[in-house]
């Protein structure tokens, strides 16, 4: 299986296959995760002091802070998943 990352800002990237879920920082909830990962040691902050715009929920348990809005984060996805399935077709 071939390692697709993901570019969530300011040169950080994480792995494509590890992200559960890419939520906004808003809620109650998702800011007790923040505050419980934080306390575990578990967080990783890659806003480099901007705002936080989008919490990662990875499979490891670690959480990822990010300075990019979700949706753009859900457009690199699918615009990476996208030009790795062209390549494909045109190899065939």
């Amino acid at each position: 299986m071939e390692m697709k990352f993901i570019n969530i800002g300011f040169g950080n990237v994480v792995s494509a296959h590890r992200v559960i879920s890419i939520v906004a920082p808003e809620s109650a909830p998702i800011k007790r995760i923040v505050q419980e990962a934080r306390d575990a040691g578990d967080l990783i902050d890659a806003t480099y002091g901007r705002r936080t715009r989008s919490v990662l929920v990875m499979d490891s348990g670690h959480v990822v802070l990010s300075a990019v809005q979700p949706e753009t984060i859900v457009n690199r996805i699918a615009d990476k998943e996208e030009s790795a399935a062209k390549a494909e077709d045109e190899e065939s």
